[in-house]
C-alpha cells in the first residue's frame, strides 16, 4: 500500500509567503507533493531551499502574474503545461475569446503511475464581472473537456483556487454576495458541470460542516471573524474516491490570503 500526502495552496506570490515561514511550513506537514497557484514568480526568481523536490513551473507570461507551479518527491511520468489545445479551441468556445489561458500559466499537470494531478488557478470573474462571461462561456467548459481527456486514460485529482463557493454552505454569508464575483449563477453552474462530468469535492467526502473556508479578505480582520470563503478545492475522479482517506484544510497556515488544502492517498 502507498501512501501519499498532496497539499494545495495559493501562496499570492512565492516571493512574499517565502518571507512568512513557507519553508518552516513545508518542513512541519511534509507533502509529499505540493500544488502551488498565483505564484507570481518565473523559475530561477526565488531562491526555494527544498532539495528534497522535483520543481515544475507554469509561469505567466506577465511578470508577477498568475502561474502555477507543482513541488514533488515523487518522479512524474510527464508535465503538461496549459490545457493543450494550442488555439485550436472549439468555435462555439473560441468566439469572443483569446488563448490567455496558456499565456497566464493557470494549469499544469503531473502524470504519474496511478492518475493525473491537475493543479489549476482558475480566472477569478472580477468585481466588476467583467471576466464572468469568458469565464462562463470558455474557461470552465474547456477545462472539464480537458479533465474528461485525460480521465479516459486513467484517475484525475484536480486541486486549486478555483474561485467560487460552489454552495450556500461554503462561505460566511451567502445572500449578501448572491450575484457577487464567486459565488454567481453561472459560476457555480461551472463546478455543477464538474460534479456532473464525474468529480468528486473531497472535502464534502469527510466534512459537511459549514464554516470551513479556505480565503479571507484582508478588510474588517475578516479572517479573524471566519468571514470567508471555501474557494480552494480537491476534487477526484468518482471511481478513485475511495483512494481519499482524508481531505482537509490547515486556516491556521497564515503568509497568505488564502490557506492550504490537502489530501491523504492510499493505493
Amino acid at each position: 500500500m502507498k501512501k501519499l500526502k498532496i497539499i494545495s495552496w495559493n501562496v499570492n506570490g512565492i516571493r512574499a509567503v517565502l518571507k512568512k515561514g513557507f519553508l518552516d511550513f513545508v518542513k512541519k506537514y511534509d507533502p509529499d507533493i505540493l500544488c502551488l497557484q498565483e505564484t507570481k514568480a518565473q523559475p530561477g526568481q526565488a531562491v526555494i531551499d527544498l532539495p528534497q523536490f522535483e520543481e515544475y513551473w507554469n509561469s505567466a507570461t506577465r511578470k508577477g502574474y498568475s502561474g502555477t507551479a507543482i513541488f514533488t518527491k515523487v518522479k512524474p511520468i510527464s508535465i503538461i503545461n496549459g490545457l493543450q489545445f494550442n488555439g485550436k479551441y472549439p468555435k462555439e468556445l473560441k468566439d469572443g475569446f483569446g488563448g490567455e489561458n496558456d499565456d497566464e500559466g493557470r494549469v499544469i499537470t503531473a502524470e504519474f503511475d496511478n492518475f493525473y494531478l491537475v493543479n489549476v488557478y482558475t480566472p477569478n470573474s472580477k468585481r466588476s464581472l467583467e471576466r464572468l462571461e469568458y469565464r462562463h462561456k470558455f474557461w470552465d467548459p474547456l477545462f472539464l473537456k480537458y479533465l474528461k481527456k485525460l480521465d479516459k486514460k486513467k484517475p484525475v485529482m484536480f486541486c486549486g483556487d478555483l474561485n467560487v463557493a460552489h454552495k450556500e454552505i461554503d462561505l460566511a454569508r451567502p445572500k449578501d454576495n448572491r450575484k457577487n464575483a464567486g459565488f454567481t449563477d453561472e459560476e457555480r453552474e461551472g463546478f455543477d458541470n464538474f460534479a456532473k462530468g464525474g468529480f468528486v469535492d473531497t472535502f464534502r467526502l469527510f466534512n459537511k460542516e459549514g464554516k470551513n473556508y479556505t480565503w479571507w479578505s484582508y478588510f474588517s480582520h475578516a479572517r479573524d471573524r471566519n468571514i470567508g470563503w471555501r474557494i480552494d478545492y480537491f476534487s477526484v475522479s468518482k471511481r478513485f474516491q475511495n483512494k481519499i482517506k482524508n481531505s482537509f484544510i490547515l486556516p491556521n497556515v497564515l503568509g497568505s490570503d488564502h490557506c492550504p488544502v490537502g489530501i491523504d492517498l492510499e493505493f
